[in-house]
Formats: structure tokens, C-alpha cells, sequence
């Protein structure tokens, strides 16, 4: 049986990515000083405003402001005409601390601080354990940021988005059936010769040719012009592409966000775990297939379930697995927190280009799980 199945990526300069680097720009900082911080920030981005809200409860002094104008100007947003210009944007910062109801539940008890339910996934699909679709929606929405800082493209601007879709055999990949790239540019670019330049350094440079044929159907900035872009052209607010972030839709979804949250949160810290424990069952050989499902209530240490599908893939059944695994690890919060070692400034390096398949990153590590 034959299926399409599609994912999409965007880059860095995405008004949502741009939220979303501010606010783990923000994290980090914090734990740079004081790993025990509090942190839940989201960032709000329209015009030429930047609004920073949220919860913080810490020991350091951080000027959130300047770390936001220092974001702004990595990504490349110099032009209030275009985009956005660091250096003239207003930014207006209200945060507060963090509720003590919750704070209670946490610091007393070592319980979760919130409730909901995460999802990790892998697959057999590649040799990161990624999906097909997702992961070369990431490379591609990468390789137009590297295209641009390079000067390989340089009339390329930061904001962009990929779309990638596969056809599946089998639930096997088989080949790319069309690949949609809209990237940001300077007014005076031909569009012609933007399509081939994306043809030859962006997807020729990424997709291995044995994935594309004579049918695959390529849909290079298909409105035309897409000079005007980031804030300036659309709104950007911290976690909206939880999807981009995660599996590409190909698994479920709880419903959380990561960026801007230290690891006492379980929608981003046990999620990472979920991921871990996926990856490493499908790693060594007992499903070629996993979702790991943990749920969470405010203030309690264990998870109220536990529950691992392999979609008929593994060698036991689902729910002799899910009590294994359940027994293997320690899925508290705390536990998770420790064995990942997520108090660390780490997270702006996961903001973008998925924060799953990718490498140096303790949940992504494989293991020998001894799980019979």
C-alpha cells in the first residue's frame, strides 16, 4: 500500500523560531548563573515589537533586554524596512514570579509541575531514528540558513519555511514527491534565478538523488516575491510549532511547548526522556517502531501512566513493554533532570531544526537497554 505522508521545517528567522530563540536564549542565561532557576518565558513578536512575558523565579541578575536585541541581531534582522532591525526595536519586558502554588508542589515534593502528557517517537526510517519527512525538512530549512550566512545565496533574508513530502511503500520510504522551499530575498533578485539557485545549493546539496525521480515536483517561493518577511510580515509567538519541533506529525502530540521552560516542566524534560527511551528501544532491536507516552499530574513525582505502542513492530507486547521500561528508569522529575543533566545552558542550541535526531545531545544518546 502506497501513502504520502508530509512535515515542514522552518528557519531560523521564521517569526515563531524567532520567539522561540528568544525565550531559550532567556533560559539559558538564567541557568548560566543559577541552575536551580525558574523559568517559563514566552516571547510575543509583531511590527517592530518584541514583548516578553512569563514566570521567573532566581537568583541572578539577567538584562533580558540586551540578550534580546543580541538574539535579533544573530538571526540577521537588520532591516526595519524588511523585517525587523535589532537595534531600533522596541522590547518591553514583563515577568514575574513564579505562582507558589506550583512552587510548592515542586520544590517540596519533587513533583511534576504541571500535568500533561508527553510523546516520544522514533522509527527505523533513518539512521537518526528520525522520520524521512521531518528530518529532510530540517536539513533543507538548515542548509537555506547556511546558504545565507555563507554568502553562498546572498541576497537570501532570515525568514523561510520547507515543506517536504515522501511517498511511502509499505510504510517504507521510497522516494521524494515534491519538496516546497519559501525563502525571504532582497527586492532586486530575479525569480528565476532564485528557483535555480535553490535547486542546485539547497535541495541538490541535501536530498540524495536515489530520493528523487523524474516525477518529483519542486515548488521553489510558489507566490512569487517573498521580500518582506519575520515580524514585519506576520506574527511570532513562543511555542507554535510544536510539530516542526518535534516528529513532523508523524507521532502524537500532548500539547506542550519547550522553549522558554527549565526542565522542572515535564512537557519539555520528559518529553526529551520519552524520545530517549524510544529511540533506544527501537536502537536495540525490540521494535522497528515506538511511542512512549508518559502523563504527569502538578506536584506528583511518578507519572499516573505509562504506556509504549510499537504499532505491532516489537518483539513482546506493548503492555509487557510499557511495565519494563516503567521498572527501568526513574521517571520523576527529578530522576529525568539527573539522568539527562538538564540543568545546564544548553536549550538555544536545541531551538531550531528540531530538537529530536540530532546529535551531542543526552537524549539522543544510545544505550544498551536490557530490557528482557
Amino acid at each position: 500500500m502506497k501513502k504520502l505522508f508530509t512535515s515542514e521545517s522552518v528557519t531560523c528567522g521564521h517569526p515563531d523560531k524567532l520567539c522561540d530563540f528568544i525565550s531559550d536564549s532567556i533560559l539559558d542565561a538564567y541557568l548560566q548563573k543559577d541552575k536551580y532557576a525558574r523559568v517559563a518565558v514566552e516571547t510575543v513578536a509583531g511590527g517592530g515589537e518584541i514583548y516578553i512575558t512569563g514566570q521567573i523565579t532566581s537568583t541572578a541578575n539577567i538584562d533580558i533586554e540586551s540578550i534580546v536585541r543580541e538574539v535579533i541581531c544573530e538571526i540577521g534582522y537588520d532591516n526595519e524596512n524588511l523585517d525587523m532591525d535589532y537595534m531600533t526595536c522596541k522590547i518591553i519586558v514583563n515577568i514575574s514570579k513564579q505562582s507558589e502554588d506550583i512552587a510548592l508542589g515542586v520544590d517540596n515534593n519533587y513533583g511534576a509541575g504541571d500535568q500533561g502528557t508527553v510523546f516520544g517517537f522514533a522509527c527505523s526510517d533513518t539512521k537518526e531514528y528520525m522520520p524521512l519527512p521531518i528530518l529532510l525538512s530540517h536539513k533543507l530549512a538548515k542548509r537555506l540558513e547556511t546558504v545565507r550566512r555563507e554568502n553562498i545565496i546572498d541576497y537570501l533574508r532570515p525568514d523561510g519555511k520547507v515543506q517536504v513530502t515522501i511517498e511511502y511503500e509499505n510504510d517504507i520510504p521510497i522516494r521524494v514527491d515534491n519538496i516546497v522551499i519559501s525563502a525571504q530575498h532582497k527586492s532586486s533578485i530575479d525569480m528565476n534565478t532564485l528557483k535555480k539557485d535553490i535547486k542546485e545549493y539547497v535541495i541538490d546539496y541535501i536530498v540524495p538523488k536515489k530520493l528523487l525521480d523524474e516525477n518529483t515536483k519542486y515548488y521553489i517561493n510558489p507566490t512569487g516575491r517573498f521580500v518582506i518577511g519575520g515580524p514585519l510580515s506576520d506574527s511570532g509567538l513562543t511555542g507554535r510549532k510544536i510539530i516542526v519541533d518535534t516528529y513532523g506529525g508523524m507521532s502524537r502530540h500532548g500539547g506542550g511547548a519547550f522553549s522558554g521552560k527549565d526542565a522542572t516542566k515535564v512537557d519539555r524534560s520528559a518529553a526529551y526522556m520519552a524520545r530517549f527511551i524510544a529511540k533506544n528501544i527501537v536502537a536495540n532491536g525490540y521494535a522497528k517502531k515506538c511511542e512512549v507516552s508518559i502523563s504527569y499530574a502538578i506536584g506528583i513525582r511518578e507519572p499516573v501512566a505509562v504506556y509504549i505502542d510499537t504499532f505491532s513492530t516489537g518483539i513482546m507486547s506493548d503492555e509487557e513493554l510499557s511495565k519494563k521500561v516503567a521498572n527501568i528508569f526513574d521517571l520523576t522529575p527529578k530522576g529525568i533532570i539527573d539522568y539527562l543533566d538538564l540543568q545546564k545552558p544548553i536549550y538555544k542550541n536545541t531551538t531550531n531544526y528540531g530538537h529530536f535526531g540530532r546529535k551531542n545531545l543526552a537524549w539522543e544518546k544510545i544505550i544498551e537497554l536490557k530490557i528482557l
